[in-house]
């Protein structure tokens, strides 16, 4: 399949990191094409951004609303709505990128920003409505508007549950670790919780009880509740279906389920970047992200001029 299209970089996924790498590229005058997903964004349930200096509480879609308002200024970047079925070397040494249409695309250099997938538990009724709001994964992001309130931390490992008792303080005076059954060291984790006013709830959670999201009690599957009005509840993640194949037809490498990058954002297959979530489980954050993406525009950037 011949590319039908040029750009000087493709970038997949249309986040913090793609779009403010695909700023940065635009102001080197890179002629940029940003793939992004037709389906919901992964912040789709986020009622607002924060931490990010200008847009503090604006939605993830008004954040890309103004993005792509300034993108256009320039001229050099294209949006295009499509799903990336596959990325592969060009017989130039650069690469090919095929879209789901069976377009095909040729650049010098990728950039991956397609985030991850949050898997969610299946059976947990309730969990959708709370989930981004009073059921959160990172503290750091919506800790203030959970403020004050009774949080239960999910954890099955022994030391994370331990962390309910000092980690969380910033927020709530009462933070308790609900586990499933059968943890180990539950009774070392309980009494060591309880020690510091605070416990060890084991059980498997059927149901969230709440008022259009916002939470106030949890189900168990024997039927009894625990009164909780926030869970920090963390869920696993997983790579794109994109990043998956990458990792077996272009020898991609993953560090613990995470894409494996150096100080300057390329992973392990030259001309081949990564930024944001797919690269980090403890750094995840808008700004974080954003950091990444400027920092991997350099570097696609300033290897083009050696």
């Amino acid at each position: 399949m011949t590319p039908t299209a040029q750009y000087d970089t493709v970038i997949v996924g249309g986040g913090p990191a793609g779009l403010t790498a695909a700023l940065a590229l635009t102001r080197y005058r890179h002629r940029t094409l940003v793939v992004e997903s037709p389906g919901p964004p992964r912040n789709a349930a986020s009622r607002g951004v924060h931490g990010m200096i200008g847009l503090e509480g604006a939605t993830p879609a008004q954040v890309r609303t103004r993005a792509w308002a300034e993108l256009d200024t320039y001229g050099l970047a294209e949006r295009r709505e499509d799903t990336v079925e596959n990325v592969t070397r060009a017989d130039d040494g650069g690469f090919r990128t095929v879209l789901s249409d069976g377009t095909a695309v040729g650049s010098p250099t990728v950039l991956l920003a397609t985030g991850v997938i949050d898997a969610l538990p299946d059976g947990v009724e309730g969990f959708s409505e709370c989930w981004g709001r009073t059921v959160i994964h990172c503290p750091f992001c919506v800790g203030w508007e959970n403020a004050d309130r009774t949080w239960g931390l999910i954890a099955d490992d022994p030391d994370y549950a331990a962390m309910a008792a000092y980690a969380f303080s910033a927020w709530s005076a009462d933070v308790i670790a609900i586990a499933p059954p059968g943890m180990d060291r539950r009774a070392e984790i309980r009494a060591q919780l309880r020690g510091a006013g605070s416990d060890l709830v084991e059980g498997e959670i059927t149901r969230l009880h709440h008022r259009d999201g916002d939470l106030y009690a949890v189900e168990f599957a024997d039927g009894t509740h625990l009164d909780r009005q926030t869970l920090l509840w963390s869920p696993p993640q997983k790579q794109v279906p994109l990043v998956t194949r990458l990792t077996q037809n272009l020898g991609l490498a993953l560090d613990d389920g995470f894409v494996t990058v150096g100080p300057d954002q390329q992973t392990r297959v030259p001309g081949l970047y990564a930024a944001g979530d797919l690269t980090t489980a403890w750094e995840q954050g808008a700004m974080n992200a954003a950091g990444a993406g400027a920092a991997a525009a350099d570097a696609i950037h300033f290897a083009r001029r050696t």
